[in-house]
């Protein structure tokens, strides 16, 4: 089945479609890049659940994501829609520990949705950013630190309990 009209099938519920085209990237029935290539056309609850899906995938098999997907989801961290940009954070969550070397041009935009209003764009946030410092990078001590400042001004205990976790595994 085609995207355009897969998304626009009536008689799925929208986690119906969302767990469909997670298999589909799973069973490598359909390409990363090219659910990409349709999201970024669409409108952003489509382009959404297209990155849901990438990110309910990318959990069970993180290699499914090339390194131009990768580069697509950095700059999905910087739409307006939160959920758009949550479900891109749990992405780069998913498989930062592939691209190493691209993250540090993520942590810009995932340290902005730390100050999100959104508890879940924060959370998400988080989650990318405690993957991230626990990576050998070259600014890894220095991206510590700042993860030490949001955990102390963020309110959230749930958040808080990941900047404790991967600050704790990156040996602080």
């Amino acid at each position: 089945m085609e995207l355009p009209l897969l998304l626009a099938e009536k008689t799925l519920k929208p986690k119906e479609k969302t767990e469909l085209l997670a298999q589909l990237l799973i069973q490598k029935q359909l390409r990363a890049d090219d659910l990409l290539v349709f999201a970024s056309t669409a409108k952003d609850a489509i382009k959404a659940t297209c990155i849901e899906a990438l990110e309910k995938a990318t959990q069970k098999d993180p290699t499914i994501l090339s390194e131009t997907g990768f580069r697509w989801i950095m700059e999905a961290l910087k739409a307006s829609a939160p959920r758009i940009k949550w479900e891109s954070a749990r992405v780069i969550g998913n498989t930062a520990h592939y691209f190493p070397s691209l993250t540090e041009a993520a942590i810009p935009n995932l340290l902005d949705n730390s100050e999100h209003i959104g508890t879940v764009v924060r959370w998400s946030a988080a989650y990318a950013l405690g993957v991230i410092v626990q990576l050998p990078t070259a600014r890894k001590e220095e991206l510590k630190a700042v993860l030490e400042s949001i955990l102390h001004r963020e309110e959230k205990e749930s958040i808080k309990k990941i900047y404790r976790s991967a600050l704790k595994k990156a040996g602080i």
